[in-house]
């Protein structure tokens, strides 16, 4: 067939995504899988429909479940045939159920960061090893993965420990499904690359550029360059070649590396002409070649495989990440998520743990005690046999050690702690803005079911403003009646802080701080003026909000920021963000780009 990739110079993103799902179709256990961003649409079932028409017709395709456990997604005690058999039987997991095939994710920026982590384990080893519930248990397994991304916004994402592990990432936004091209690879194409995929060679320098691509685009993770180069033998097999080409390598280059380009590639850098720029005639030409020499020889398949990759970034993704730069998250995560909630009740069952029902008013997870109850029946039977009770001998017993309780995922509200230097150089420039930052975040956080609390602090001390609420009418209300005017009590403002933020953490409530200054502390905290005591009580105020656990973000509000502002920020183990020109929506985006997550684990 003709080159899978040749079809035109500037392919279309649907004709990249069905290319991608022929090279996943050659070896899912080689490029692991797709991360395919999408909404349920006509776009994605259309996708999905071609990688299993590409498929073996023996492959089997298995549905992850959102939520599913360990018992089901590892294997582990068969609760039936145990108790049946009166000795420990074992099953399979849809992890062992899937050799072979491809395992379809749904909800995968819903999934845990422990799924994603026995995913990930499972991939590299190659396997499934279960010891629990009295069985050990080692299966070979081998398949890829299709996460199906829902995400709605950009910080609902699938876990890292998974996304990194997968070769390919597809967007949808504002593709449509097209008709199948005259030259598209069918079923007997990818069985025929499948079976030449073990013998295609990777020369040293395909491999190289790939590597040389990878370090260019800003892209750390070392397994891409190992998945480009899984996708630039499976290219050469679907295009019937037995040596990895120039274009497999631009191809994997442009599905593997340029989705996850963190910079633009730096300009080569400027000849400098030599000395001589022509032989004497009577000097022979060189027989050898130096290593100079070689390596610009080389350099034109690596300048080549980058430009391919450079014309692939997403629009707009550079800018993005350059706005990510400055702005990074202080805790990393797929989606929101708060501190642990001690409830043992409500929310979404995360698995199983062992105790006491009657602990807390925590719920017996019956399933799971008869599970762990029964590998050890055949002995209690025989205890009670000796002990003379006959009666009892053919009852199931339970004891206290295998009762398992039940932990819930609960999302928990976040509560954003606004700290306003109202204080007289603060009113002069920047009062406005953080007025309007708070109104945006208040529209925000109703959304989200999330409060807003605001501190302001000026003349001699701080004052709670605005209570924890949700309500938008009295936060304007509140904001509208803020004067400015007088010094600034920094210290006071930190302090009123940390002790809201404690009573908003007995609440069950994640807390989380926005401090808007001009850095120019120079009331103390006694109330007395003077700049120097009034900036150490300022850095000792931050050492406190630093100990308490404090998520954190300084808006340096000055016209030219201040080294005091951003020597705070660090004794706050807060992010800095310095926004001499800003207006409140800037304000706002930051805001949300540092805010913690809203899920946690409790139970």
């Amino acid at each position: 067939m003709s080159d899978p990739a040749a079809t035109a110079p500037e392919r279309s993103p649907w004709a990249d995504a069905v290319l991608a799902a022929a090279l996943f179709a050659v070896d899912p256990g080689g490029t692991v899988g797709v991360a395919l961003r999408s909404l349920p649409g006509l776009a994605r079932e259309r996708w999905l429909a071609t990688l299993r028409q590409l498929l073996p017709p023996d492959a089997p395709v298995r549905r992850l479940p959102h939520g599913v456990g360990d018992s089901r997604l590892l294997g582990g005690l068969d609760l039936a045939a145990t108790l049946r058999a009166g000795r420990p039987i074992a099953e399979r997991g849809i992890l062992a159920e899937t050799d072979g095939g491809v395992l379809v994710a749904a909800m995968a920026e819903r999934m845990s960061a422990g799924t994603a982590a026995r995913l990930g384990a499972v991939l590299d080893n190659g396997g499934v090893t279960v010891e629990r519930d009295g069985i050990a248990i080692d299966t070979p397994t081998r398949f890829g993965i299709v996460a199906l991304d829902e995400g709605m916004t950009e910080d609902e994402r699938p876990p890292a420990a998974l996304a990194d592990r997968l070769a390919f990432r597809l967007d949808f936004e504002g593709v449509s499904a097209e008709p199948p091209a005259d030259d598209a690879p069918d079923a007997a194409d990818i069985a025929a690359a499948r079976a030449r995929l073990n013998g295609i060679v990777a020369p040293p320098d395909v491999v190289e550029a790939l590597c040389g691509t990878a370090l260019s685009l800003g892209v750390w993770s070392l397994r891409a360059p190992l998945q480009a180069l899984a996708v630039a033998r499976a290219h050469a097999a679907l295009a019937g070649r037995d040596e990895i080409a120039k274009e497999d390598a631009a191809v994997a280059a442009r599905l593997v590396l340029a989705p996850r380009a963190t910079r633009l590639p730096l300009p080569p850098p400027e000849e400098t002409p030599p000395e001589d720029e022509q032989q004497p005639d009577d000097q022979p030409p060189p027989e050898g070649r130096n290593e100079e020499q070689e390596n610009v020889e080389d350099r034109p398949l690596e300048d080549m495989i980058l430009e391919a990759a450079k014309a692939a970034i997403p629009a707009g993704l550079l800018e993005q990440l350059r706005l990510q730069g400055r702005i990074k998250p202080k805790i990393p995560s797929s989606g929101r998520a708060g501190h642990l909630q001690k409830t043992k009740l409500r929310g979404r069952p995360a698995g199983v743990r062992r105790g006491e029902p009657r602990a807390g008013g925590a719920r017996l997870n019956i399933i799971e005690t008869l599970r762990a109850a029964a590998p050890w029946q055949p002995l209690r039977r025989r205890e009670r046999a000796l002990a003379g009770d006959a009666e009892r001998t053919a009852r199931i017993e339970v004891r206290k050690d295998d009762f398992r309780i039940t932990r819930f995922k609960q999302k928990t509200e976040t509560a954003t702690i606004f700290v306003v230097d109202a204080s007289g150089s603060a009113a002069l420039h920047r009062l406005a803005e953080a007025k309007g930052a708070v109104e945006l975040l208040l529209a925000e956080c109703y959304v989200r079911r999330d409060q807003v609390a605001m501190v302001a602090f000026r003349g001699k001390a701080a004052e709670l403003l605005l209570p924890p609420t949700r309500s938008l009418v009295r936060a304007k209300r509140s904001l509208a009646g803020l004067p400015g005017g007088g010094g600034t009590p920094l210290a006071c403002g930190l302090d009123l802080a940390v002790a809201l933020a404690d009573q908003i953490r007995r609440k069950g409530q994640t807390p989380f701080v926005i401090l808007l200054t001009d850095g120019s502390a120079n009331i103390a905290r006694d109330g007395s003026p003077g700049r120097p005591k009034a900036e150490e009580d300022a850095l000792a105020s931050a050492r406190l909000l630093r100990a308490a656990g404090l998520t954190a973000l300084l808006v340096d509000t000055a016209p030219h920021p201040r080294p005091l502002a951003r020597k705070i920020a660090a004794e706050m183990d807060a992010m800095y963000l310095p926004l001499p020109y800003a207006d409140a929506a800037a304000i706002s985006g930051a805001v949300k780009a540092v805010s913690p997550p809203r899920e946690s684990l409790a139970g």
